[in-house]
C-alpha cells in the first residue's frame, strides 16, 4: 500500500486568513486528547493523599443529588410510559456538580490515571494508580453514605418523598451479581467515554455530561458511587445489611466500571494513539 502523502493545495483559491481559520475550526485530534487526559492524569498521580480524600468525599456528596433529583422528578411527574426518560434527567446533576467542580470520582479515574500508566507501565506508577484508587473510592463511599443517612433520617424531604428514595434504591440492587456486573461494564465504559470526549467539547461539556449520564441512567448501568448512595439509603434505613451493599452491590459494580473504562475506553484509545504515533515515525 502506498503511503500517503502531505495534503493537497485545494482547487480554489484560499487566503491565508481563511485558511488559518479553517485549521481553527478543524476537530483536535485522538493524539491532543490523548495527552490533555495525560498530563491531567499524572498530575492527579501527584496529589497528596489528603487532597484526593477530601475531594473524593465531596464528590460522594455531591452525587447524592443524582438521588434527590431524580426522586424529586419522579414523584412530580405522572405514572406514565416516558415518566423515566424525563426523570432520569435528574441522574445527571450529581455527575454536572463533580465533573465541572472538579471532585475526584472513581469512575474518571479509570481513564485519567490509566493513561500515564499505560504510557509508562512501572511498578512505582501502577503503585501510585492503585493508591489513588483506595482513596478515592473510599472517599466516595463516606460521602455517599454521609448523604444517604442525611436523606434517610432528616426530615428533608416529606414521607411520600423518600418512599420514592427507597423504592428507587431497591430497583438499584434488585439485580444480581452477574447483571451487576454487565450493567457496571456499559456504565464505566459510557464514563470513561464522557471523560475522553470532554477535552474536545469546549463550549459544549455541559452538553455532553448531560447527554451522556442521561444514558447510563435511562439504560440502568450500574454507577459504583451514584448506585451507592441508593443503596446506602436502604443500609441506613436498615433495609439492606452493610455486608449485602459491599458484596452484593459495590463490589460488582466496581469490577464492571474497572473493566469498562480500562479496558474498553483507556487500552483501546491509548492503543490507537500508539499506533497512530508510531507510524507517524
Amino acid at each position: 500500500m502506498a503511503e500517503k502523502g502531505p495534503v493537497e493545495a485545494p482547487t480554489v483559491e484560499i487566503s491565508r486568513g481563511e485558511r488559518e481559520r479553517a485549521a481553527e475550526r478543524k476537530a483536535i485530534g485522538p493524539l491532543v486528547v490523548h495527552e490533555a487526559i495525560r498530563i491531567e492524569g499524572a498530575e492527579e498521580l501527584e496529589r497528596p493523599v489528603p487532597a484526593l480524600a477530601w475531594s473524593a468525599v465531596a464528590a460522594g456528596l455531591s452525587m447524592g443529588f443524582s438521588l434527590v433529583a431524580e426522586g424529586l422528578l419522579r414523584h412530580g411527574l405522572p405514572d406514565a410510559p416516558w415518566r423515566p426518560l424525563v426523570s432520569r434527567l435528574g441522574y445527571s446533576i450529581g455527575f454536572l456538580v463533580v465533573v465541572l467542580g472538579r471532585q475526584q470520582l472513581f469512575t474518571e479515574n479509570t481513564l485519567t490515571v490509566m493513561l500515564p500508566f499505560l504510557d509508562r507501565p512501572t511498578l512505582p506508577t501502577f503503585g501510585r494508580v492503585a493508591r489513588l484508587w483506595a482513596v478515592v473510592l473510599a472517599g466516595n463511599v463516606v460521602g455517599a453514605l454521609g448523604f444517604a443517612w442525611l436523606c434517610g433520617r432528616g426530615d428533608v424531604f416529606p414521607a411520600d418523598v423518600r418512599q420514592v428514595f427507597a423504592q428507587m434504591a431497591r430497583e438499584a440492587v434488585a439485580p444480581g451479581f452477574g447483571t451487576l456486573l454487565l450493567r457496571g461494564i456499559y456504565g464505566g465504559w459510557l464514563i470513561a467515554l464522557m471523560i475522553w470526549l470532554l477535552p474536545a467539547a469546549e463550549n459544549a461539556k455541559l452538553f455532553v455530561v448531560i447527554i451522556v449520564t442521561w444514558l447510563v441512567g435511562v439504560g440502568s448501568f450500574a454507577h459504583a458511587v451514584a448506585g451507592s448512595v441508593e443503596a446506602l439509603y436502604l443500609v441506613t434505613s436498615g433495609e439492606l445489611s452493610p455486608g449485602a451493599y459491599l458484596g452484593g452491590f459495590l463490589l460488582p459494580a466496581f469490577l464492571g466500571n474497572s473493566i469498562g473504562g480500562v479496558s474498553l475506553v483507556a487500552a483501546l484509545n491509548h492503543a490507537q494513539v500508539r499506533a497512530g504515533a508510531a507510524r507517524a515515525a
